[in-house]
């Protein structure tokens, strides 16, 4: 095998592996919502659970429909690349399927480009969008690395690329026949250097017109060069285009393309004597092909390695080194800058481990800098977990981390700007509260959940957050809920369930039993505190507030376990919301709060389990035990004397409140 077939097979592999995965749904939180269990719910369920099979059984790989009256009518639309075999075009769009049933739960409009084996496309809405160009919302994501030749070269080369790659896509010219399947689709490669090539593919939607395709391409491939140009490959995805280039082959796109851009010439190496220059050129052959095919070894020890874990299942040990993430360092003078010198009217808040800025970067982007204490429990491991682990969590009730600077005991984290600050800001205020109305509590306890579930779920590797609270939940501009605060987090191995620390750290009152008292945590720790906190979320209420009040209650899980048994659940519920909500909604609300809490671990639901049980009133909810950190009174032993089967349970000191701990040996 040449040289030139060799080092872009290695160039391929290394690179392959090093690539941020783009897939991924995105909901259009704009245009409206729905309620759970409504006319709209079962049309969108049922219309989607046929997309695959109807996709599929067309020769096009297209497919438009719809189903359902006025409101209640459900558009879709759906399409695989030319060339996906059936069975992957099929797995592709149930992906697809399930990332927007699962992480849309209840927007009008929301559309989905998977990456499997192949490419496909899911869009539904409550409007017709046939035949409408539509540019937003719009995701953009793209390769770390930097193009390593020159980039006067590179630019050159590659915008040429992309207006043919355009042309072709857009007038149907990509030299395959010219079914409505490949209408607007276009795939083909072009060489940088000998040894170097770039790959792109681009897709409209076939029910645009020519020229409508056309903007959309020109307005991805913009969006790239705004961006981050001179980066190794992005992904630009929009409702009615894609569009991707890499420096390696993806999707099997490029199988049956034949290179037709000849590499660029090589420097002469001047006139030599015939015998001279056969010697010295076979020994640079040997030379050459011998380092090729060790680095082709190193690189298929490499693949198979990765092969296990696809980059969003990287192992996040507690010593990854941070230079991983070395391009997201700022300089400490541009967060001084941002900040105002740290000034105390930028000042948002404070937390366990230090102060929270509000800043603003050279471009205007507003952002949240949360300044670490010098003498704080944090110090570099924790540092270095949470800034490892935010950076490379993508989930839209997660909060992102836009950066950090580390420079002598200066630790930073930079975060996107959450303009509506904690939840407890607006849920423990009297005056701040009614901005909560019930619709929003609901919402935002499903998007706690679904963010943890990401955490538990997502990778091989099981993210334990361990400090779940109403302080650590960031409210958007549109009050939708982010979990934040990883500093805290643990990472155990997917077959692992349960893990022991000699360092408790997190806020006693939505610790878990077993782990405040025995430093035992698991997916089921987060389980509990997600229990105290709807509690909270549901009375308005603090957890701790109940050791100052006269209701015979030390903590609001005893408070709310009682009504439960007195047949009074709704006396929990807050007055602010206690008028306008659905009744039925809120009681199960309190119910999966009480399953969460239960002492046993084991018998706590999941967050796979209490998302099923927060969005469909079909499920019969099992019956719960008493919680963990219940404090009986007299009254609560003579009740269960009457009962049978009901555990004891351990209790501790009722001073237990909402104290952050850092570090504490377990009793």
């Amino acid at each position: 095998m040449g040289r030139s077939n060799l080092l872009p097979i290695v160039l391929s592999i290394l690179v392959t592996y090093g690539f941020v995965s783009v897939s991924g749904e995105i909901c259009v939180n704009t245009a409206g919502t729905f309620r759970p269990n409504t006319t709209y719910d079962s049309n969108r369920r049922l219309i989607l659970s046929s997309l695959a099979s109807n996709v599929t059984a067309r020769d096009s790989f297209f497919y438009t429909s719809s189903i359902g009256q006025e409101q209640d009518r459900v558009y879709v639309t759906s399409l695989c690349i030319p060339g996906a075999e059936s069975k992957d075009c099929s797995d592709c769009i149930t992906e697809g399927v399930t990332e927007l049933i699962q992480n849309c739960p209840n927007q009008t409009e929301a559309f989905s480009w998977p990456e499997t084996k192949t490419l496909c496309m899911v869009r539904y809405a409550n409007r017709s969008f046939t035949g409408s160009m539509d540019l937003e919302p719009h995701t953009l994501r793209w390769n770390n690395g930097n193009v390593t030749i020159n980039m006067s070269e590179f630019d050159r080369i590659w915008d040429s690329f992309m207006l043919r790659m355009i042309d072709s896509a857009s007038s149907g010219r990509n030299g395959a026949s010219s079914s409505s399947s490949n209408k607007y689709y276009a795939v083909d490669m072009t060489s940088l250097t000998t040894f170097q090539r770039v790959y792109a593919l681009m897709e409209c939607t076939p029910d645009l017109s020519p020229g409508n395709c056309d903007a959309c391409l020109r307005a991805s491939v913009r969006s790239y060069q705004e961006c981050c140009r001179g980066n190794q490959g992005s992904v630009v995805i929009r409702p009615s285009c894609f569009f991707r280039w890499e420096l390696y082959p993806f999707f099997g796109a490029f199988d049956n393309i034949t290179l037709t851009t000849a590499p660029p010439p090589q420097p002469s190496t001047g006139d030599r004597d015939d015998g001279d220059s056969l010697s010295v050129g076979a020994i640079v052959g040997i030379v050459v092909a011998t380092v090729v095919i060790f680095l082709l070894l190193l690189a298929l020890v490499f693949a198979f390695y990765r092969r296990k874990k696809s980059y969003r299942d990287v192992d996040f040990q507690s010593g990854d080194d941070i230079s991983v993430t070395h391009s997201l360092q700022f300089d400490f003078k541009t967060i001084e800058a941002a900040t105002d010198n740290f000034s105390t009217s930028n000042r948002l808040g404070q937390g366990g481990f230090g102060v929270v800025y509000k800043g603003i970067l050279p471009n205007g982007n507003e952002v949240a800098v949360k300044r670490l204490s010098k003498t704080s429990g944090q110090g570099a491991q924790e540092f270095k977990t949470e800034a490892a682990l935010v950076a490379k969590l993508q989930h839209r009730n997660l909060v992102r981390l836009l950066g950090f600077c580390l420079e002598g005991d200066e630790k930073i984290l930079v975060y996107e700007f959450v303009p509506n600050k904690s939840l407890d800001y607006l849920l423990f205020d009297p005056k701040k509260q009614g901005q909560l109305d019930w619709t929003t509590r609901y919402n935002i306890i499903t998007g706690v959940a679904r963010g943890v579930l990401y955490l538990h779920q997502d990778s091989r590797l099981t993210i334990i957050h361990r400090d779940l609270k109403a302080s650590n939940i960031l409210l958007d501009a549109d009050l939708n809920a982010k979990i934040a605060d990883f500093g805290m987090a643990r990472i155990i191995g997917v077959d692992q369930t349960l893990d022991n620390t000699s360092r408790i750290v997190g806020t006693y009152g939505y610790m878990s039993p077993e782990y405040a008292m025995h430093g035992q945590y698991s997916t089921k720790s987060d389980v509990y505190s997600f229990g105290v906190l709807v509690l909270e979320i549901m009375s308005g209420k603090r957890n701790s507030s109940f050791n100052q009040t006269d209701n015979n209650s030390s903590n609001l899980v005893t408070y709310a376990w009682r009504l439960w048994r007195n047949g009074s659940p709704l006396e929990l519920v807050d007055q602010v919301v206690g008028e306008s909500c659905d009744t039925s909604e809120v009681v199960r609300c309190i119910h999966i709060a009480l399953l969460c809490v239960q002492e046993n671990p084991m018998d706590r639901p999941t967050f796979s389990t209490i998302i099923l049980m927060l969005t469909s009133n079909t499920i019969t909810l099992p019956v719960p035990h008493q919680p963990g950190f219940f404090f009986r009174s007299d009254r609560d032993v003579a009740a269960e004397d009457l009962e049978s089967g009901q555990s004891t349970g351990k209790f501790l000191p009722s001073s237990i409140n909402d104290a952050t701990v850092s570090d504490l040996d377990p009793r």
